[in-house]
């Protein structure tokens, strides 16, 4: 045997931690393509049941946040045709059902039905969601009535936030939508809002939520 602090000793040691480490880690891991990293990454969505962030993710699983983009990119495609879809807004990703499969989810967990918008409130949302970022004078100068009301209405329920400030005078606030307004509509990006065409905003936003708005003038 050999003698505590020889040179074997060190080979010893290097070649237990070499052992060690292949046991522990998966060979190939580290050269892990965006399609095996996507099974990862559907994981960690379904187990934290939450919105997470491209840095969140590449901090638990020991990739950086352009790993983990790709590998969102690469689930959302495998992803098509299934009951669940990858909602991804700037750097945010959530693993949701789809709004084909709405029904069979209300019948299993009975949620509550939420608040339908007023007319007013339809009508800035559209129009924050087509041309973010925006602020409140921009949206009171396409609707032509003060906003302030119904902007607080659509930020208390996390369907509009508070994006970036306007490098003008006061530097006023910019508008834009968020995570919760794509689980709303039943979108995975923004980017997939359906192209205006001849119909006014609030007409593409109502035909994607599939719900319209109540008539009422309130916000």
């Amino acid at each position: 045997m050999a003698e505590p602090g020889r040179p074997e000793d060190d080979e010893t040691v290097e070649l237990a931690m070499d052992v060690f480490g292949r046991a522990v880690v998966p060979e190939g891991v580290a050269e892990a393509e965006p399609e095996d990293l996507a099974t990862a990454l559907e994981a960690v969505c379904f187990s934290l049941n939450r919105p997470v962030t491209l840095a969140e993710v590449g901090s638990i699983l020991g990739r950086s946040s352009a790993a983990v983009a790709a590998a969102a990119e690469a689930l959302a495609t495998q992803l098509r045709g299934r009951g669940l879809m990858l909602q991804r807004h700037g750097s945010e990703l959530q693993l949701v059902t789809r709004p084909e499969t709405a029904w069979a989810v209300q019948r299993a967990l009975q949620p509550e039905r939420p608040t339908r918008l007023s007319r007013p409130a339809m009508e800035t949302l559209a129009i924050i969601a087509y041309r973010q970022p925006l602020t409140r004078a921009g949206v009171e100068s396409i609707r032509g009535v003060n906003c302030e009301a119904v902007l607080d209405s659509l930020e208390r329920r996390g369907l509009i936030a508070e994006i970036d400030r306007q490098d003008t005078p006061g530097r006023p606030r910019l508008f834009g939508t968020t995570l919760r307004f794509l689980q709303i509509v039943g979108l995975e990006r923004i980017d997939d809002l359906p192209a205006l065409g001849e119909e006014h905003a609030i007409d593409a936003l109502s035909a994607v939520t599939g719900a319209g708005a109540d008539d009422g003038q309130g916000s």
